[in-house]
């Protein structure tokens, strides 16, 4: 592969602000400007058909790095549940519907867990992400995993989707209570954007 000239425009390939967000804060010391699919006139949405987070995101990843021309980075993420056998999983942003918020999906999660005991709450965050280049080619994939445990109920205003009810192997808080700081030291999303950066970096003359 050539070097990328910089600084090039790199489209994250979701509608997801608070992802977005993440994602400049993550990639923040790298030459590259990022942009989401709210920003491009007359996207056409890419179905999430595959079987796997890593599956999803290379869908999207090639997808709309066809329909744009644009260097398109794409990541699935989504919650695993030990005790209720891996759920919600890849269906996390459409379980319990597609246009319900995440208080209700959150409450369905709890129910759920409860029912079938709730004594073990151990889950943990899985996040996949595909890089794709204008033409829609996958040069590389990562998966980051963050082990943790389901809280009572959801605690804490940062962050988004389940962040409120997941705690962190080794804190006390959930991700809806910890600083970013912290959370983009040990995130899922963290561990997969620190492989795709130092990707990136053997192509950017930084």
């Amino acid at each position: 592969m050539d070097k990328i000239d910089k600084p090039f425009r790199l489209l994250v390939a979701t509608g997801n602000q608070g992802k977005i967000r993440e994602l400049r804060g993550l990639l923040s010391d790298l030459p590259i400007e990022l942009m989401g699919l709210n920003e491009i006139d007359g996207i056409i949405e890419i179905d999430e058909t595959g079987a796997t987070f890593r599956e999803n995101a290379g869908l999207k990843a090639t997808g709309y790095a066809r329909q744009t021309g644009l260097w398109a980075l794409a990541d699935d993420s989504g919650l695993e549940v030990k005790s209720i056998g891996g759920a919600p999983g890849v269906q996390s942003a459409r379980y319990a519907g597609t246009n319900t918020g995440y208080d209700v999906k959150i409450g369905t999660l709890l129910k759920q867990i409860d029912a079938v005991g709730g004594s073990d709450r151990r889950a943990r965050f899985v996040c996949a992400m595909a890089l794709a280049d204008p033409e829609g080619t996958i040069l590389y994939t990562a998966e980051g995993i963050c082990e943790g445990r389901i809280a009572r109920g959801p605690r804490g205003t940062f962050g988004f989707g389940y962040d409120p009810v997941f705690i962190p192997d080794g804190f006390d808080l959930t991700f809806g209570e910890l600083r970013d700081d912290i959370k983009q030291q040990i995130s899922h999303r963290a561990r997969a954007s620190a492989q795709i950066m130092r990707y990136l970096r053997d192509f950017i003359d930084v």
